[in-house]
Formats: C-alpha cells, sequence, structure tokens
C-alpha cells in the first residue's frame, strides 16, 4: 500500500562502509518514492529513492558540512518487472569513484550527475537515535509497489552477486534466497519468505510496521505475475 513503512532504531555502527539489497516491483510512476532511509531529521538524511519527476534512481546523503548525491542515467518504468537494486559504499577507498557503486539486476548503474563523498566521510547512517526506514522517509515519500529480500550490511560493501547472479540459459538475473554475507552489528534480512519482518540473518534486528498494511503475494522475483499498476 502507498501509505505502508517499516522502520526500526539504530544503533552505533560503520558509517563508511555498508550494503543495501532490495528487491523491488513497483505500481506507480512519477511520484518520489523511497526505497530506504535513514533518517533523523531533514537536515540529516541517507536516502535511497526513485525520482519523481523522470523516474530515475538517486542516492543522497544530506548532512550539515556536505552533500553527498547521485542521479543514475537510466529510467525505471517496467511496473510489470522486479528491480534488485544493491547500493555498496565504501568511503575510505582513496579513488572516489569506487566509493559508492549502484547496481541494478546485476549490472553497475551509470551516473548523470555525481557527487562522490570525500575519503574517510562518515555518512548519515547507522547513527544512535536515529532510524532505519524501509518504504518512507519517515512520514512521506511512500513507495507504492511490492518489496521483497531487503538486506542490509554493516561493515561491508558487496557488489550484486552476492545476491544474485545471472541464468546461464536465460540471461535473466535471477535471486540468491541465501547470500553467503556477514551481516555486521546492525545488519538485517527482512521480508524474506512471505511479509515476515523478523530479522532472518544472524542478528534479531527485527523491523515494526509503522503504518498501513503489509499484503502477502505469490509474485516474486523467481515467480513473477502480471499485476495491475
Amino acid at each position: 500500500m502507498a501509505s505502508t513503512y517499516l522502520n526500526r532504531s539504530a544503533v552505533t555502527g560503520d558509517r563508511r562502509t555498508f550494503t543495501i539489497s532490495a528487491w523491488v516491483k513497483r505500481s506507480e510512476l512519477g511520484t518520489e518514492q523511497q526505497i530506504y532511509s535513514s533518517r533523523s531529521s531533514s537536515s540529516n538524511v541517507l536516502g535511497l529513492y526513485f525520482q519523481g519527476s523522470n523516474d530515475t534512481l538517486i542516492v543522497t546523503d544530506y548532512q550539515s558540512g556536505g552533500t553527498m548525491s547521485f542521479t543514475t542515467s537510466a529510467v525505471y518504468r517496467d511496473v510489470s518487472a522486479w528491480y534488485h537494486i544493491v547500493l555498496a559504499v565504501d568511503t575510505t577507498q582513496a579513488t572516489d569513484t569506487n566509493r559508492v557503486k549502484l547496481y541494478v539486476n546485476g549490472e553497475q548503474a551509470t551516473f548523470s550527475a555525481s557527487s562522490y563523498p570525500t575519503l574517510n566521510r562518515d555518512l548519515y547512517i547507522n547513527v544512535s537515535g536515529s532510524n532505519h526506514y524501509i518504504g518512507t522517509e519517515q512520514s512521506g515519500r511512500y513507495f507504492n509497489g511490492s518489496m521483497t529480500h531487503i538486506h542490509f550490511i554493516d561493515g561491508t560493501a558487496y557488489d550484486a552477486t552476492a545476491f544474485g547472479s545471472t541464468d546461464a540459459t536465460t540471461g535473466e538475473w535471477k535471486i540468491n534466497t541465501s547470500p553467503s554475507v556477514t551481516y555486521g552489528t546492525n545488519g538485517f534480512f527482512i521480508l524474506k519468505d512471505g511479509n515476515t519482518i523478523t530479522d532472518s540473518s544472524t542478528n534479531s534486528n527485527d523491523f515494526t510496521l509503522g503504518a498501513g498494511t503489509l499484503t502477502n503475494t505469490e509474485d516474486n522475483p523467481s515467480n513473477v505475475f502480471a499485476t495491475l499498476n
């Protein structure tokens, strides 16, 4: 539903190196829709979302003292398909273009606009007193569609091959339902089986339903159904 979101209070963790992986299927275009955010206020927020004006993907980190921002060259308007999105960040990398990488269906995305973080920059994530949000940016910009297999990795930057692989026969990008990854202190794996928000990682970082209703669906990345948008 368009007003459904999940949240969990964060504790202190790695602010320089992390991975977000999610499978999403859109039901609405032309509106700004948040996949993931870490936020305490409008002045302190990290977000991954679909842009409303043109359906590109946006990655941003805004704090006092600097802004990190990326916009994909590609647009994402297929409401019949699942997208696998992986954001891998490591600000300790000497080369700036290695500090932020975004993958969609196994391919590294190119950016039409980019502002890389400075070396060893602490991003607004894993900050005590902030929240992890799935499907919103605290109080709006709700994601309208389906989500599954959402991973957050605290302390390691993985590329897309940790969570999926290319089918040798069809050439399609396929989900890895049980990736071998190290989650770290704040890491989690939710929405693994149906609509459960209990952490399926080696941690116990369960989420709370902030608002709305979670609906289980047979439509999933391994068995795609026709859906209305």
